[in-house]
């Protein structure tokens, strides 16, 4: 948890208020596809921002 912890924190510090489980079930999604955890935050955060819409 904490790695996925330190990464959360990194784009909660930036990003507008969100629900922190959409972001987190991303990046577990991006994480079982082989994702490194860099790139699986960055995908996290790409989903978010597609939210947004």
């Amino acid at each position: 948890m904490r790695p996925r912890s330190k990464r959360h924190g990194a784009y909660e510090a930036t990003a507008p208020e969100h629900r922190w489980s959409d972001w987190y079930a991303a990046y577990m999604v991006a994480r079982e596809r082989g994702r490194s955890p860099d790139e699986a935050a960055g995908d996290a955060a790409a989903h978010m921002d597609a939210l947004r819409g």
